[in-house]
Parts: C-alpha cells; sequence; structure tokens
C-alpha cells in the first residue's frame, strides 16, 4: 500500500465485498457456497480485507430519520488556528448529531455531516458547535433530498476490474 495505489482487489473479493453488503447477515460458509469457493479461501480473503482495511467494519447501518433525525445538513467551520484541529474536533466528537467531520482545503478548514430533528433543532446543534471558542465562523448548507446515498461498491466493482 506504500505506493499509492491501494490494496489490488480481484474478482473473487469484489464478489465477496459485493454479497457482504447485499446480505451483511451472511455467514462464512453460505458465502462459500454461493461464490463457489472453499470456505478456508473465503476466510483468508475476509481476513486480509480487514486487516487491510477495506473493509472496516460490520455494524449495521443507521437511517437518521428513521429515529427521528430528518434533517441533514452540511457544515463548513472556520476554526482559530492557534486551537488546532485536534480540539476543535474533540469538541465535535461530543456532539451526537456530528456524523462526520473532515479537514478540508479552500476557504474553511473542516466539513461536516450533522442531523437534527427538525429546523429548531438544527439551530440548537450549529449553537452547540460554534459554543466552542476555536471555532470562528460556521456556514450551513441544509441537504432537501438525499439523491446518491453513500456507496462503494461501484468503487470496488472499477477497482476489481483494473
Amino acid at each position: 500500500m506504500s505506493d499509492g495505489q491501494g490494496v489490488q482487489l480481484d474478482a473473487l473479493d469484489a464478489r465477496l465485498i459485493e454479497l457482504l453488503a447485499e446480505e451483511p447477515r451472511i455467514g462464512v460458509l453460505e458465502c462459500s457456497r454461493r461464490l463457489g469457493v472453499a470456505r478456508g479461501t473465503v476466510q483468508a480473503r475476509l481476513d486480509k480485507l480487514v486487516e487491510r482495511r477495506v473493509i472496516s467494519g460490520f455494524g449495521p447501518e443507521i437511517t437518521p430519520a428513521a429515529i427521528g433525525f430528518g434533517v441533514t445538513s452540511f457544515v463548513t467551520l472556520e476554526i482559530s488556528q492557534r486551537h488546532g484541529h485536534d480540539k476543535v474536533a474533540a469538541h465535535l466528537a461530543a456532539i451526537p448529531e456530528v456524523l462526520e467531520a473532515h479537514t478540508i482545503t479552500g476557504s474553511s478548514d473542516l466539513l461536516c455531516r450533522i442531523v437534527a430533528r427538525s429546523n429548531t433543532d438544527l439551530q440548537r446543534v450549529i449553537d452547540q458547535i460554534v459554543s466552542y471558542e476555536g471555532i470562528r465562523r460556521a456556514s450551513t448548507i441544509i441537504a432537501l433530498a438525499e439523491q446518491i446515498p453513500y456507496r462503494t461498491l461501484p468503487l470496488i466493482r472499477s477497482a476489481a476490474q483494473r
């Protein structure tokens, strides 16, 4: 992985990942049956994919709207450089509605995806975010509809074809 190319995937890796994505509760034995390879081969491939962080988790995917968080927004933050990214990230990590945060280039320093129960609740979450003295400014964009959900299978298929 040090060559900047990442982990090389083959067709079997791609088929295994796709099968696990479609049926997360499937067992290794059933995977081997459906893929037409030995159980040990499936287990070895799976172990390798986890070790190399191609597969980073097996937990359930949660839909925030289904548990009452129907508003999704993206917030860019400008931070005070003397506080640094790590302290701001720790502040953000303590806010449950902050789903992810990324250091970015451009006029802002961080990009966050956040959820809220309503627009009024979104104001509360934003107020909580900007309450930290290391955050100088926030700019919020409310998502109206999800056109393409977060996905990785097209990348897996593409990587396996190379």
